[in-house]
């Protein structure tokens, strides 16, 4: 029998590459390194769109300060929340009626959800459309990796430390049993420097990432230290690619877009 006959009808949207932003584990900061590559992306002039499917825990519309915002509908279509003239998004924390409220589904009503998002979506015309997934490799992950269309590939976020490199390398493999790309690798909370003395600290040690993208044969992008304005910009709902210049962190990130752009727009 032919598997494919089973597999869910791919979305038909307005989208150039979809990437897909995965975590092996939670607390890598995942969603902060999506939400800062959309921006950057959008600076860079790139139609950007953010689907946030942390369903369970969406923590993007805090991160951008959309808190107060809930999605519209228009001609029986979703209207993305527009954060800038380049950047739009949608996520499940605009349609809670209270910042509390649990999301109590199973796998059948997350999947109809994820394909609502994409296919009943008003999204304009989308040169990067950045899907920022909980973590691990499961009912969100599949659902999108088998119905989101023009898959450019995965991105993987991890910190340094074993526990954190060692679930990364399932999401690697996840990908690869998908027929998806990797991308790269992030590694996130990458040392931290001390603002007052300028000294570099490895507290969650350093070079983790890179040394899983190299056993697992896949490019690495780059790391990003701790930074307080990181952790201030989503606490408070601002991006920090769009306030903040002239740190390490932002130089990181910026190199990152950088390879990110180039490995893709050169295929």
């Amino acid at each position: 029998m032919n598997q494919k006959k089973n597999l869910p009808e791919r979305a038909q949207i307005d989208a150039s590459h979809v990437i897909l932003v995965l975590s092996g584990k939670g607390g890598v900061g995942k969603s902060t390194v999506s939400v800062n590559i959309a921006h950057a992306l959008a600076i860079r002039g790139k139609q950007v769109g953010l689907l946030d499917l942390d369903i369970h825990g969406p923590n993007v519309p805090k991160m951008l300060g959309l808190e107060d915002h809930q999605l519209l509908s228009e001609n029986n279509k979703i209207v993305p929340v527009r954060v800038s003239e380049k950047l739009q998004v949608v996520s499940m924390a605009f349609l809670l009626p209270h910042r509390n409220s649990p999301v109590i589904w199973r796998g059948p009503m997350k999947s109809n959800a994820i394909r609502q998002f994409l296919v009943d979506t008003a999204w304009e015309p989308l040169d990067y459309l950045i899907v920022d997934l909980p973590p691990g490799t499961g009912d969100e992950a599949l659902t999108i990796a088998q119905i989101a269309p023009n898959i450019t590939g995965t991105i993987i976020v991890t910190s340094p430390q074993a526990v954190s490199t060692l679930d990364s390398s399932k999401a690697i493999t996840f990908s690869r049993d998908l027929g998806m790309e990797v991308l790269g690798v992030i590694e996130n909370m990458s040392g931290y420097i001390c603002p007052s003395c300028g000294e570099a600290v490895d507290i969650f040690g350093k070079g983790g990432g890179e040394d899983i993208a190299r056993e697992m044969g896949v490019p690495y992008l780059g790391a990003i230290p701790l930074d307080i304005d990181i952790r201030r910009s989503g606490d408070e709902g601002w991006a920090f690619v769009g306030k903040v210049k002239e740190s390490p962190a932002w130089r990181s990130i910026d190199i990152i877009i950088d390879s990110l752009l180039a490995r893709i727009e050169s295929t």
